[in-house]
């Protein structure tokens, strides 16, 4: 008997490359002989809706073709759960699959080829507010964020440099206390990271030592940088370089809470909710497919 996918397609992912690739993932399913079915709905709801009755139902396998936020959604229902899920990835930025060693954006066909092998746990963040797959973010990163989401032009990734540019005039300095595995500090931040993998932002290698497989998180926070200083500072973020910057302290812990007046956290590149925010590495929440990792246990 063939083995049943269930297949989630944002046609939106980037700006319509995913909905573009539709009928060339089906044909590599078609090749693959597996029987699918396609759970994408009409908009977020819908699809966000349809991925837990079909995991409550015991899916054993989802592939989704889009971006971060994509597999935002859909982590959302396949956390802790037995399926496996599958990500092809073709949104703007795809750093859950630049994170992730096994990945990669380069081959439609190989990732879905990909999307449709083995599985190995790897970790996930928990939150107050939801599931993250990659990094959870604050402060002037999340308003880059919401300025790319609402940016028509420039295509890919460039648009985040674009948006980082609209809304440097706006940038400030947020009074955080930060308790990490029980031990508190205060500290000013003017963006800080909760990763569970390296990048955000279309490519900005935010947590260079970010491990998914580790159960650990790794939290990057950019003190009371000026605007021309963090500008120069988002060059070095690309390579990794910016950990040597001198207001960049860079922590690691299992759980990381976050408490500030009037800071709203980001995970994946969507919206997750206001601070205070715990966050918590668990250990192999999701079955990935195609993930080059040493086998853990579940938590």
């Amino acid at each position: 008997m063939s083995e049943t996918v269930h297949l989630l397609v944002s046609p939106d992912a980037g700006r319509g490359r995913a909905g573009g690739a539709r009928e060339t993932v089906l044909s590599e399913l078609a090749a693959a002989d597996v029987e699918v079915v396609d759970i994408t709905g009409a908009d977020a709801v819908g699809s966000g809706r349809a991925v837990a009755d079909v995991v409550a139902a015991g899916a054993g396998r989802l592939i989704v073709v889009g971006g971060d936020g994509l597999v935002h959604l859909a982590v959302q229902a396949v956390a802790t759960s037995d399926t496996v899920l599958g990500v092809v990835p073709v949104g703007t930025g795809n750093d859950f699959a630049r994170g992730i060693d096994g990945l990669s954006d380069d081959d439609l066909r190989a990732s879905v080829r990909t999307a449709l092998g083995p599985a190995s746990p790897v970790d996930a963040i928990r939150t107050d507010h939801g599931w993250v797959a990659s990094v959870a973010t604050a402060g002037f990163s999340g308003d880059i964020n919401g300025r790319a989401n609402r940016l028509r032009f420039p295509r890919g990734p460039s648009r985040y440099t674009v948006a980082t540019l609209v809304e440097l005039p706006g940038m400030h300095t947020h009074d955080i206390t930060v308790t990490i595995d029980g031990e508190t500090f205060t500290t000013p931040a003017v963006l800080l990271a909760v990763a569970n993998t390296g990048w955000f932002g279309g490519g900005m290698h935010i947590c260079p030592d970010a491990d998914a497989t580790d159960g650990l998180l790794e939290l990057t926070i950019v003190a009371d940088v000026g605007r021309l200083e963090l500008l120069r500072f988002f060059r070095l973020v690309f390579s990794g370089r910016h950990l040597d910057h001198p207001k960049v302290h860079a922590h690691r812990g299992r759980e990381i809470r976050v408490e500030a007046p009037d800071l709203a956290f980001w995970g994946d590149g969507e919206p997750l909710g206001a601070a205070p925010t715990t966050m918590t590495a668990v250990p192999g929440a999701l079955l990935l497919a195609g993930a080059h990792t040493d086998p853990g246990d579940r938590d």
